[in-house]
C-alpha cells in the first residue's frame, strides 16, 4: 500500500493545530465537526477566533466551510500585505551628529534587512574578537596589560564601523567563511511555488515574512532542501546550490547591465526569475532579469509584473495591468507657456518681479569676523578678555 506523503503532512498539521484549539478538538471527538469541517477551520483559527468559527463549522456544510476559509485567508492575506507594506514604508535610519559631536545612529529595518545586518554585525564582532585574542597573546608574551573588556553594545559599535570601513575597501570575502552569517528563510515548497498555500515562511529566529518575500530571496540565493517525514522530522537534506551558478551570473550582468525596471539602471542588482523556479521556471538566461532590491520587492510584493515577449524585450506592468513604457512620456507643453506660468502663479498667489530673487546687499565689503562674532553661540566665550 502506497503512502501519501502530502495527506500524512496535512493529519498531522491538523492534529498539531488542535492541541491549542480544544474546542475544535472536542467537536471533532464529540462527531460535531467532520474532520473535512476541522481541516478546513485548523487553517485560519487561532485561540482567540476559535469560538465564532466553531459556529461556522457547526452551522454551514462542509463546502461552506471550505468557502468561508477561502474569504477568511483571503482577508489575512490583505491584513498581512498591509503590515507588509507598513513595515515597508515605516522603513527609516536617521544617522546625525549629537552636540558632544559623537554620531547617533537610529532606525527601523523590515525584518529580512534588519536580518541581514545583524548577521553582518556578528561577522564583524567575530572578526573583532580574533583580532583581540591575538592581540591578548601577543600582549602577555611582552609582559604588558591587556585592555578592558568592551560591553556589548560597545562591541556593536565597533562592529558597525568595521562593517563600514571594510566596505569602503571593498574587502568582503563573499566565499565560505562568510556562509555562517547568511540570512536564513525556512519556507516550505508549497508556499514557494503558491504563497496562498498554508506553510511556513520564517527567518531564522522564527519572524515571519510572506511568502511573495521568500519567493524574492529565494530567487537568487543559496538553497538547500530539506524533506520531511509525516512527523516533520528531517530525514534527508541535499547539497547547497546557487540558484543562479556564476557562470551565468555574469551572463546576467553582461546582458541587462544593471536594473531592468524603467527609468532605473541602478548597479547593486538581484537576478529575478520570470517564472520562479520553485513554479518550474528554468534557471537560463532568457528566464533571468537584473532588478535591484527595490524593483524586485516591487515585484514580488507589491503588484508589478514582468514578461519577456517573444522578440526577447522585457515588458512591465503596473499593479492595476497597465504598461509600463521603457521612456515616460515627454510632459505636456502648454502652446503658450508663459501665459501658463503666469495664470499658476496667479492660482497660487504668487507675484513674481524682477526684483523677487535680488538680495538686499548694497555692496559694502564683507566683514568675516564681525560676522562669526555676531553669529556664532561660541564666540562670545572664545573672545580674548580685555585687561
Amino acid at each position: 500500500m502506497g503512502l501519501d506523503l502530502g495527506a500524512a503532512r496535512e493529519r498531522v498539521r491538523v492534529a498539531r493545530a488542535l492541541g491549542t484549539l480544544p474546542l475544535l478538538a472536542e467537536a471533532l471527538a464529540r462527531g460535531e465537526l467532520s474532520y473535512a469541517k476541522v481541516r478546513a477551520l485548523t487553517r485560519v483559527a487561532t485561540p482567540e477566533t476559535e469560538v465564532r468559527l466553531l459556529g461556522v463549522g457547526r452551522a454551514g456544510t462542509a463546502a461552506h466551510v471550505e468557502r468561508i476559509v477561502r474569504g477568511w485567508r483571503c482577508v489575512d492575506r490583505r491584513a498581512e500585505a498591509r503590515e507588509a507594506k507598513h513595515r515597508h514604508t515605516s522603513r527609516a535610519l536617521r544617522v546625525y551628529q549629537d552636540e558632544d559631536g559623537t554620531v547617533v545612529v537610529k532606525g527601523r529595518l523590515e525584518p529580512e534587512v534588519g536580518a541581514l545586518v545583524m548577521q553582518a554585525l556578528a561577522a564583524a564582532r567575530e572578526s573583532l574578537y580574533q583580532r583581540s585574542r591575538q592581540r591578548a597573546t601577543f600582549n602577555a608574551g611582552a609582559g604588558s596589560v591587556s585592555a578592558e573588556t568592551p560591553s556589548a553594545s560597545q562591541q556593536q559599535a565597533d562592529a558597525l564601523a568595521l562593517l563600514a570601513e571594510t566596505a569602503l575597501h571593498q574587502g568582503l570575502d563573499p566565499g565560505t567563511p562568510g556562509e555562517r552569517y547568511q540570512v536564513v528563510v525556512h519556507v516550505d515548497a508549497e508556499v514557494l511555488a503558491d504563497p496562498e498555500q498554508p506553510g511556513q515562511s520564517v527567518l531564522e529566529g522564527g519572524t515571519r515574512v510572506s511568502g511573495e518575500t521568500s519567493q524574492r530571496l529565494a530567487c537568487d540565493a543559496s538553497r538547500v532542501v530539506m524533506r520531511h517525514d509525516g512527523e516533520g522530522r528531517v530525514v534527508e537534506i541535499g547539497a547547497r546550490t546557487r540558484t543562479i551558478p556564476p557562470a551565468l551570473r555574469r551572463a546576467l550582468e553582461h546582458r541587462d547591465q544593471g536594473c531592468r525596471f524603467p527609468g532605473c539602471h541602478g548597479r547593486f542588482t538581484q537576478g529575478h526569475h520570470l517564472r520562479h523556479w520553485a513554479q518550474g521556471g528554468p534557471t537560463t538566461l532568457s528566464n533571468l532579469a537584473l532588478l535591484c532590491r527595490r524593483h524586485h520587492r516591487a515585484v514580488h510584493e507589491e503588484g508589478y509584473q514582468v514578461v519577456r515577449l517573444p522578440d526577447g524585450t522585457l515588458q512591465f506592468r503596473r499593479p492595476n495591468g497597465h504598461p509600463l513604457p521603457e521612456v515616460p512620456p515627454p510632459a505636456a507643453v502648454p502652446a503658450d507657456p508663459i501665459k501658463a506660468l503666469h495664470e499658476s502663479h496667479d492660482t497660487q498667489g504668487l507675484h513674481v518681479t524682477a526684483r523677487t530673487g535680488c538680495p538686499s546687499w548694497l555692496g559694502e565689503g564683507l566683514n568675516v569676523g564681525w560676522a562669526i562674532d555676531v553669529l556664532h553661540p561660541l564666540a562670545a566665550s572664545s573672545r580674548p578678555r580685555a585687561r
